[in-house]
């Protein structure tokens, strides 16, 4: 079972999972709720692609993701777009990586979840 701990109060508010806290909102340290949505995006992502490595049995290398998107204007404001910004640092065989980062996308639940409503897109840099 997923459960996190949330309280909001005029001063600010927090989320809680009992391994980790941040501060939600718009000031000095928080995080705004579409923040936590692409952070979720990156980690759902990145665990994925993780998991497909290592039953490729393919070390996992330095990832490094630039996640961006754009709300719609009309209510409700979900996003119209998202863009990966994906770098890979290290020596790796790219097709092999470009293969592990496809069936990343194709098995991330968040990744599947946004498509639904926004155009996903992705950029791969080998460094």
């Amino acid at each position: 079972m997923l459960e996190i701990k949330a309280s909001y109060a005029p001063s600010g508010g927090y989320v809680d999972n009992g391994r980790g806290h941040f501060k939600v909102g718009g000031g000095e340290g928080e995080l705004y709720p579409y923040d936590m949505l692409l952070g979720g995006l990156s980690a759902c992502y990145h665990a994925t692609l993780k998991s497909v490595l290592d039953k490729m049995k393919v070390p996992v290398p330095q990832v490094d993701y630039v996640i961006t998107g754009e709300k719609r204007s009309e209510t409700p404001t979900t996003l119209t777009w998202v863009n990966m910004d994906i770098t890979i640092t290290g020596d790796v065989d790219q097709k092999q990586m470009q293969r592990a980062l496809d069936m990343a996308a194709k098995y991330c639940s968040i990744h599947h979840t946004i498509a639904q409503v926004a155009e996903m897109r992705h950029a791969v840099h080998f460094k």
